[in-house]
């Protein structure tokens, strides 16, 4: 049998968030992982789930790129990394200028969101900027909030 091509290191994984928060150092970047982990829970009103090794999500979206190449990921999520709080915003910023120039303190890339911590940003902007994440997703790809 042939080799897949391509294996997916982001996968969902048994390990619960909790535990993962729980194992990060004490400091200022577990404390707002924390905060997050409630916040986005309450927000999607989805169950969080480990995706990787790293990045907590919440639901769950198939994709196919023109490649061919296809898998499943969460549908947002954030990841506590130590240079800075990553959330996972899917669909990119495509019409969300309003909300990033309300934000606060924060840096993009193509669907990442960096923040240094919460307090820097306007948590409101930010519940908008994840619930429109979540409405893109759910109305442009094949979802699922498990």
């Amino acid at each position: 049998m042939a080799k897949a091509k391509y294996d997916l290191k982001t996968k969902a994984t048994e390990i619960t968030p909790k535990d993962f928060i729980a194992a990060m150092e004490d400091g200022p970047r577990r404390a707002d992982a924390e905060t997050l982990l409630k916040w986005m829970t309450k927000v999607t009103g989805l169950k969080p789930k480990m995706w990787g090794p790293s990045i907590i999500g919440f639901g769950r979206y198939a994709y196919t790129y023109d490649s061919g190449h296809s898998g499943e990921m969460c549908m947002t999520g954030f990841s506590p990394r130590k240079a800075n709080m990553v959330l996972y915003i899917l669909p990119g910023y495509t019409d969300i200028s309003d909300k990033l120039a309300r934000l606060g303190k924060h840096k993009i890339g193509k669907s990442c969101l960096y923040i240094n911590k919460l307090a820097d940003v306007d948590m409101k902007v930010l519940e908008e900027i994840v619930e429109f994440g979540l409405a893109h997703m759910r109305k442009n790809h094949q979802t699922w909030d498990k």
